[in-house]
């Protein structure tokens, strides 16, 4: 694995650390429950921070692969190069609020934040939990960046990858449909 692998993967690689770790914390807070009768404090909490940064770093990996939700029906009767466009204009706005959203928390984080606010169990300062804000809300900016690059500049069709099975499914399905159809005027 090249080391430009990893960081065109690493959310996908942030998101799997984190959801196999907090699933692991979880379990080990069930068993200490029902089987031993007590409870650790400390892993519910750490268990929803690492929960809130997998959903940050799942937009991230979302926006990489173009698979946040977005409305487009209303483009389907102009012709694609206006469905390019209005796509492209989204995304700008898009990007603007994410860069607006990077410096909101950059400047919350490293200059409003005070060392001394602390998480209740763990006793982290908050600060250094709050900054997966900044990073990623960056990372989402850099991958609408990358895509709008890969479909505007290199004519690469990026496209969820669950929208492009459901397609798949849908012309299966409408295949099939004809066959049966096809078949029952037979038998008549």
């Amino acid at each position: 694995m090249t080391i430009g692998h990893f960081f065109n993967n690493i959310e996908s690689y942030i998101c799997r650390l984190l959801l196999a770790v907090f699933a692991v914390l979880l379990m080990t807070q069930i068993v200490a429950r029902e089987v031993f009768g007590f409870s650790i404090s400390w892993i519910e909490e750490l268990s929803v921070f690492l929960f809130v940064w997998f959903a940050y770093f799942g937009a991230s990996h979302a926006a990489k692969i173009a698979a946040h939700n977005r409305v487009v029906f209303q483009f389907k009767p102009f012709p694609p190069i206006v469905r390019k466009v209005s796509e492209a204009i989204a995304d700008l706005i898009w990007l603007a609020f994410n860069l607006y959203f990077v410096y909101l928390s950059y400047d919350f984080v490293f200059h409003k934040m005070n060392l001394f606010w602390k998480s209740q169990t763990l006793g982290i300062p908050m600060k250094y939990l709050y900054m997966v804000l900044p990073i990623a809300f960056t990372l989402m900016s850099i991958r609408i960046i990358q895509v709008n690059y890969l479909k505007l500049v290199k004519g690469i069709d990026i496209r969820d990858p669950d929208a492009a099975e459901m397609e798949g499914l849908a012309d299966t399905m409408g295949v099939d449909a004809d066959k049966d159809a096809e078949s029952t005027e037979r038998k008549k």
